[in-house]
């Protein structure tokens, strides 16, 4: 396990997912502000955001001012959730596992009712050859 290597596609994945929030930000400024221009950036955004970087490269192409707002808007997003990120993602998997755990616990001690043959009091009363 190369811990260094997962650092960096985490952070790589991070950082997409700050550009695609900052886009949404933005849109929705520009939705208010300015709806063709909304438009046009939700057009040229789809199918693009997978890669955060590659995106505001393509974009710096096409629209350079709208670029430089995304990127301003992200790195303000990404200062704000720093700081505290570390211990939300670190205790969301502990209580996600535990969460996860006690579901499996569930599901396999559960008796299935549905196949079981009658209960053996039921059995015994029913029986043609139990004297009783």
């Amino acid at each position: 396990m190369n811990l260094k290597q997962i650092a960096k596609d985490t952070a790589k994945t991070l950082q997409s997912y700050l550009t695609y929030q900052a886009l949404r930000t933005v849109l929705a400024q520009l939705g208010e502000t300015n709806p063709p221009l909304a438009l046009w950036l939700h057009n040229f955004s789809a199918d693009k955001i997978q890669d955060g970087e590659s995106y505001i490269e393509q974009l710096f192409r096409a629209k350079p001012d709208l670029a430089l707002r995304i990127i301003t808007v992200r790195e303000h997003i990404a200062e704000e959730v720093a700081d505290f990120l570390p211990e939300m993602v670190r205790t969301g998997i502990q209580q996600a596992n535990m969460e996860q755990r006690r579901q499996h616990l569930e599901r396999i001690t559960q008796i299935d009712t549905s196949n079981l043959s009658l209960q053996p009091e039921q059995q015994a009363s029913s029986d043609p050859n139990n004297e009783q």
